[in-house]
């Protein structure tokens, strides 16, 4: 047993239902055990009930500032997209077509795509980001090393080939009968293996037909406990080719319900122009919004309705949406998550609290895997992220002068980065630092 010694915090409920959900402990103990928390409070109080455990002191020598917060939760991030971040300049369609399809084109090449997965795999570690809902290349070859990779990798994993038959590049489109196949592979051999899950992932409306999309209805229900994950409402010219080639659709949402997509493991990523039947159904099927506020921006795609989400009861997480976004750093997204609601007209106040649930339970109650991560409960595995700034910096002389646990949050969202990261576990074991 490892008895953590830290001050602490974490969001064990969502501060969007629950006022006082942001639990804190300035001088914490967290007891773990074959990677799961056995206990959790006061140092002393801990220390006191288990006088045998090994002391691990995350405080430094100097007890200088750090903060030790549950794991990240990326709920959609682009594996084939790492060397594409930073497109600035273009909307959606034209992104994809300059940068990102000729990016993706290459991944047929299994030593591009092995070296690609490893740059992804260390990006999420790096910035703290413990589990992430990815999509894949098209390239069924691709997946099945990334997979590999992120076995390798410690991580909580939930990925899927990405799947087209129009309207991308030849080289990226499949058959529903080959996306099937290929699926079916890629399932057996990794779905449920350690920490990895398969989700199945039509790249968007647009570029999938009915029967690819069906064939996507056929691999859903016959993996247990895989997920489903696609674009939707990203961008007003994409939802207008969509609604041309989907005559008969009520709506953009409607081309995934009438497959039968939509369920309580469904994550749909932008949803920024969202009518309002869209949210009403997506809250009756319990499917989750990815909201991506970086992506949001450099692509100029709009603001996103948080407001109108929750009012009708959708739940939201948060992506990073590597590489339509600005990077891995799930801290820079809930800051900008909180700029775009400061800005927008019937925008939603956040508070650092809302930040930290978006950036942690809420993600992991969007892959429904709320009973395993996403806080520092009991009984949950022990999936953290140790926050210490180094000496000097702006960011220490905030936390250590901040006037209480919620300014220290505050500021980690304003100020931290990847350079603040000085560990991070997965089920108790170390992905990165340490």
């Amino acid at each position: 047993m490892k008895l953590y010694r830290a001050a602490f915090m974490h969001t064990p409920a969502s501060p969007f239902r629950q006022a006082d959900a942001l639990h804190t402990e300035e001088d914490g103990g967290l007891l773990v055990d074959g990677g799961t928390i056995l206990a959790i409070g006061g140092f002393s109080g801990v220390r006191a009930a288990y006088p045998d455990a090994e002391v691990v002191d995350l405080r430094g020598p100097d007890s200088s500032p750090g903060v030790l917060l549950p794991g990240f939760i990326d709920t959609h991030v682009h594996y084939p997209q790492v060397r594409v971040l930073g497109g600035l300049g273009m909307p959606l369609l034209e992104w994809l077509e300059r940068h990102t399809l000729p990016e993706e084109a290459k991944f047929g090449d299994a030593e591009y795509a092995r070296a690609v997965a490893g740059e992804f795999l260390a990006g999420l570690a790096s910035h703290g980001t413990t589990t992430a809902l990815v999509f894949g290349s098209h390239f069924a070859g691709a997946v099945d090393e990334f997979f590999a990779q992120a076995a390798a990798s410690g991580l909580r994993i939930v990925a899927g080939q990405a799947l087209a038959d129009r309207m991308l590049r030849p080289e990226l489109h499949t058959t529903p009968e080959r996306a099937y196949e290929e699926g079916r592979v890629l399932t057996l051999r990794w779905h449920g293996q350690g920490r990895l899950l398969y989700a199945v992932t039509p790249r968007f409306s647009l570029s999938a037909s009915e029967g690819l999309l069906d064939a996507c209805a056929a691999l859903l229900s016959e993996t247990p406990g895989a997920r489903f994950t696609s674009h939707i409402n990203e961008n007003v010219q994409e939802i207008a080719v969509v609604r041309g080639l989907f005559p008969e659709a009520r709506d953009y949402l409607d081309t995934y319900e009438r497959a039968g997509l939509l369920g309580r493991r469904s994550v749909l990523a932008h949803n920024i122009h969202a009518t309002g039947r869209e949210l009403d159904s997506m809250a009756a099927h319990r499917c989750t919004a990815a909201h991506c506020p970086c992506s949001n921006s450099s692509l100029g795609s709009g603001f996103f309705p948080l407001a109108r989400h929750l009012a009708a009861g959708v739940h939201v997480s948060l992506g990073t949406d590597v590489g339509g976004g600005t990077g891995f750093g799930m801290l820079k997204e809930g800051l900008q998550a909180y700029f775009m609601q400061q800005l927008m007209p019937g925008g939603m106040p956040l508070s650092p609290a809302h930040l930290l649930y978006l950036c942690t339970l809420a993600g992991a109650e969007a892959l429904d895997l709320q009973g395993q991560t996403g806080d520092f409960s009991v009984g949950k595995a022990f999936d953290a992220v140790h926050l210490s700034p180094l000496a000097g910096t702006p960011l220490s002389a905030v936390m250590e002068h901040a006037q209480g646990p919620e300014r220290v949050l505050a500021a980690l969202f304003t100020l931290g980065s990847s350079a603040d990261v000085r560990q991070v576990w997965v089920g108790g074991d170390t992905v990165y630092g340490g």
